[in-house]
């Protein structure tokens, strides 16, 4: 049984008809860069999330980068985040000078835990920035309590997220800004990289499009440094597409996800937690498994896709050093990267390959 992770090539070919005209579209109209389709996306988006500015831009982890710089955070500050997470992140926190302010995390929810955060809270902290991972929202009123008393600006990282609820929110129009990936994988992924920001500010929303912009309002006038990230034609009339079936994606997702926590009954494993508040939409099935690398060498052996997001924790890795953090220091985040394993997720996933799947994970337990 020939199975995927991620069923990209699946997926498109149910849609194929109209993303074929919405390519044509674009190369017969020679509008490569900022096309219509670009402007039409981010109203769409806008719309769908409830705020009132998206700015397109060339990937998720640009849309993390220009916010923190139209939010003029740089040297010497301190952004709060998580350690269990993609790279990306703390990345651009350290790219732009500043300093990562790791706090631990939920056990249940593998988010950063709000309760953790006063206490990382330091005369140089100017941002938080949770991370909904897995498609799980953060528990976000704790969140914006503490910013607002403490005057931090909040940057939801929402680039497994895009569809998920907090409250009957969506995640991305609960803080300052939001930042969204259409990285191909993603529940509304691109044939490429691509990302948005959105605000309800206007004001950061004009600063963020000028940061993106080269610093710029009007070309050849350069107001402040900025860089140069576009979604480019051709993505955006893709998106526009697949904007359209989400919802109906993310609702598979959920049924598969359903599926999978039915048929792992019994087992050793732990299925992920679903906040009763919140609405995920599972970009990732991601359990805790007693025995995981052992675990993993069996799916392996039986052809069956599989992942770890993520090994190694943001402090422990090399590139951080500089955040002076050590093995200990998060014990929760620690302990969920040696447990966690993903299964295949996405909108072409069968009963039977979830079956399969399963069954093997129950045999490797029953082998003892």
């Amino acid at each position: 049984m020939k199975m995927q992770m991620v069923d990209v090539v699946g997926q498109y070919r149910k849609i194929k008809t109209e993303v074929d005209a919405a390519v044509h579209r674009v190369l017969d109209s020679g509008q490569f860069i900022l096309g219509k389709e670009v402007g039409e996306l981010e109203a769409l988006i806008a719309g769908y999330l409830g705020v009132n500015h998206a700015v397109a831009c060339a990937s998720g982890t640009d849309a993390l980068q220009i916010a923190m710089m139209a939010m003029q955070i740089g040297p010497g500050d301190e952004v709060i985040t998580t350690p269990f997470t993609f790279v990306a992140t703390a990345e651009t926190i350290g790219l732009l000078g500043a300093k990562p302010a790791y706090v631990d995390i939920d056990p249940r929810t593998f988010n950063l835990d709000p309760a953790r955060i006063e206490a990382a809270i330091t005369p140089r902290t100017k941002a938080i920035i949770p991370v909904h991972l897995y498609g799980q929202p953060v528990d976000m009123d704790p969140v914006m309590a503490v910013a607002r008393a403490h005057g931090l600006k909040v940057i939801e990282d929402s680039a497994q997220a895009l569809g998920a609820s907090y409250k009957g929110k969506k995640v991305c129009s609960i803080g300052d800004a939001g930042c969204i990936s259409f990285f191909p994988s993603k529940n509304l992924g691109a044939f490429g990289d691509g990302g948005m920001i959105v605000t309800h500010d206007a004001t950061l929303a004009e600063r963020m499009r000028m940061v993106a912009a080269h610093g710029s309002r009007v070309r050849y006038y350069h107001e402040i440094l900025g860089v140069n990230s576009r979604l480019d034609t051709l993505q955006a009339a893709i998106l526009l597409v697949k904007a359209r079936h989400l919802d109906a994606w993310n609702a598979e997702r959920v049924r598969a996800a359903g599926r999978y926590t039915t048929l792992l009954a019994g087992t050793p494993v732990t299925p992920p937690f679903v906040r009763p508040e919140c609405g995920h939409i599972f970009h990732q099935y991601t359990l805790r498994a007693p025995r995981r690398d052992a675990l993993a060498a069996h799916l392996k052996s039986r052809d069956i896709p599989h992942a770890i997001y993520y090994p190694v924790p943001l402090h422990l890795q090399k590139a951080f050093a500089m955040a002076g953090n050590k093995p200990g220091d998060f014990p929760e985040t620690e302990k969920a990267a040696a447990e966690v394993l993903s299964l295949p997720m996405h909108t072409e996933l069968t009963e039977e390959e979830q079956r399969f799947i399963t069954d093997t994970i129950r045999e490797f337990y029953a082998a003892g």
